[in-house]
């Protein structure tokens, strides 16, 4: 997409600086600043793709009971 954009001429000279020292163009420095300027978009967490979703097809029990079961066990170590 082109655009117009007004800026300052301390801010050009600084732009072309900045391009001169990296050895690229205007445009790339403002595609650039652009870049780094907008937050990048987060990927949303999918879980259906992670390795241990469903790893576990075990009998169904109860989540509680069986953490408890499981804790008991800690009290009874000698």
């Amino acid at each position: 997409m082109r655009t117009i954009v007004d800026l300052p001429k301390e801010q050009i000279e600084a732009m072309d600086s900045y391009a001169k020292e990296k050895g690229i163009s205007r445009a790339d420095v403002v595609r650039q600043a652009v870049a780094t300027y907008l937050p990048k978009k987060k990927k949303k967490f999918d879980f259906r793709n992670d390795p241990a979703f469903g790893s576990w097809e075990g009998p169904k029990v109860d989540s509680v009971e069986y953490v408890r079961k499981l804790r008991a066990e800690w009290d009874h170590r000698g």
